[in-house]
């Protein structure tokens, strides 16, 4: 059984880590920033690389 991580919030349905429609059970996350760089102004600048299907 997976545990979900505390205080992250998902609402990605088709991701293996997504449970329950909005808990994360990745063992970690990793978001980065669009251009590959390291500062955003905006969330929607920015990436869940932790995402798998």
């Amino acid at each position: 059984m997976s545990h979900a991580l505390q205080g992250v919030k998902c609402t990605v349905k088709n991701c293996k880590f997504n449970d329950n429609g909005t808990l994360c059970t990745a063992s970690a996350i990793e978001v980065n920033v669009d251009d590959g760089g390291n500062s955003a102004r905006q969330s929607r600048e920015t990436n869940c690389r932790t995402f798998q299907a």
